[in-house]
């Protein structure tokens, strides 16, 4: 996990380097140098012009882009930088997770491009689609997660609220609004530019896997959707301090070497479930939550504070630690303690720096599903091999395939991870129960498409 990959400094020689500052100096030397090179080239043949017309066509056509990038500057960019504990700011995060979703579209879009080409469609088909895609999968994908998750996005007002929604800094995308969002938005873009919907979607349909496979490397980076617990191997993970798995376990004590359940005369309360739900969401938003101790681990934490079975305690995170955390990181990489208490009475105190280094192992679902990503764009792509030797395969028919394989793989994938409840009464959760309907849709589609279209034949072949 590393969800910063690196931070670009608040300030460099005591002036900022966002707002009025460095960023924005060097946008207005690139100006004057720019205006100084328009004056500066001959008339081209036939053009009698002066300098002052040549700089006079050059601001009427670039000033509002370099006025538009001095706002970015000046307004967006210092909004963007993270705080420290006491509220000042450290810098701007570059962020893993923003990374990989980066290197998901150029790689997803050129291999688009290349089969669109290969295809007869032409590259420019795909080079069209993209800001639809792009724009209707990142706000599908959002929509989706706060749907899912909407109390933790609930503020003291409606402004807050709707920045906490649109805080994508902070993570939490859902693959399947991303997927819902962008072929609703693709497939618009198709109808209005008369373009061909199935023979499109089956050139698309294996670059969307490139991207999952760059996405779920984000997801590790950022220590989100991960799975169960389990036993160290080849594909397990155990994410460091501050991760949400690791203030998870810190919440159940597990970290701590307490194995407990709920109590059976006490209902599982809203925050005790938010506690345990995989989110991106703050650690404020986690509270506390009163568990039946099973077993205490002989020399752990727990056993050295005193804490026996069959008691019931609560583990609270301590924010007393994270207060005296650096001004030079931000507040998000404060690290809080752990606090046991027992009746009402605080029973330890346990610092950062006592914590154990790493959470306990957890399933890295991240590598597993980049790992199924990675085979099923080789599956897709020997089908498509498949499909090109048989006259009876109509387009559309790889796109419903791979609509139908991911959506089984997704349901596999459902019962190792950890982050989503059983929905409707059952133990299925929301996303397993899209992936129900997407491969009941996908099904009859592709029922419908096999059976209305007309094989070529070798004829047919030879007339056109």
């Amino acid at each position: 996990m590393r969800r910063t990959l690196f931070l670009i400094p608040h300030e460099i020689a005591g002036l900022p380097f966002f707002g009025v500052g460095w960023l924005l100096a060097g946008l207005v030397l690139y100006v004057v140098i720019r205006l100084v090179w328009a004056a500066r080239q001959p008339d081209s043949p036939g053009n009698s012009g002066n300098s002052g017309n040549r700089l006079g066509s050059v601001l009427r056509s670039e000033s509002a882009v370099w006025i538009f990038f001095a706002l970015i500057v000046v307004i967006v960019l210092p909004r963007l930088e993270l705080d420290n504990v006491a509220g000042e700011p450290v810098g701007l995060p570059i962020r893993g997770y923003g990374m990989f979703l980066m290197l998901a579209g150029i790689f997803s879009v050129s291999l688009a491009a290349w089969r669109a080409g290969r295809a007869g469609l032409g590259a420019d088909s795909v080079l069209r689609l993209v800001p639809w895609t792009f724009g209707g999968g990142l706000l599908g994908a959002r929509i989706f997660y706060v749907i899912q998750y909407f109390d933790d996005f609930l503020r003291p007002t409606w402004g807050e609220t709707i920045t906490a929604m649109a805080a994508l800094t902070q993570g939490g995308l859902v693959v399947y609004g991303g997927f819902i969002g962008g072929f609703l938005a693709s497939a618009y873009a198709i109808s209005r530019h008369r373009m061909p919907l199935w023979k499109l979607g089956d050139v698309i349909v294996p670059c969307i896997f490139v991207g999952l496979f760059f996405g779920r490397l984000g997801c590790l980076m950022n220590g989100c959707c991960y799975g169960g617990a389990c036993e160290p191997n080849a594909l397990s993970a155990e994410f460091p301090p501050g991760s949400s798995v690791y203030v998870d376990q810190m919440l159940n004590g597990e970290i701590i070497g307490i194995t407990a359940t709920v109590p059976t005369d006490e209902p599982k309360t809203g925050d005790e479930q938010a506690s345990d739900k995989n989110s991106n969401e703050g650690e404020e938003s986690r509270g506390p939550a009163r568990w039946l101790v099973q077993s205490v681990a002989a020399g752990s934490l727990a056993e050295k504070a005193g804490i026996r079975s069959g008691e019931t305690v609560s583990m609270v995170l301590d924010p007393g630690y994270a207060r005296l955390a650096p001004p030079d990181i931000p507040a998000e990489d404060a690290l809080p303690g752990l606090a046991v208490i027992r009746d009402g009475d605080l029973v330890a105190r346990i610092s950062p720096t006592e914590l154990p280094a790493r959470a306990a192992p957890v399933w890295a679902t991240q590598i597993i599903s980049s790992l199924v990503a990675a085979t099923m764009l080789f599956v897709l792509l020997m089908l498509e091999r498949i499909l090109r030797r048989s006259v009876r395969s109509p387009d559309g028919v790889l796109m419903l395939c791979g609509f139908i394989a991911y959506a089984v793989l997704r349901i596999i994938l459902e019962w190792v991870r950890v982050d989503e409840a059983g929905q409707f009464g059952t133990a299925l959760s929301i996303s397993q129960w899209v992936s129900v309907v997407v491969i009941l849709a996908s099904v009859v589609a592709l029922v419908v498409r096999v059976r209305s279209h007309r094989p070529t034949s070798i004829g047919d072949s030879q007339a056109t």
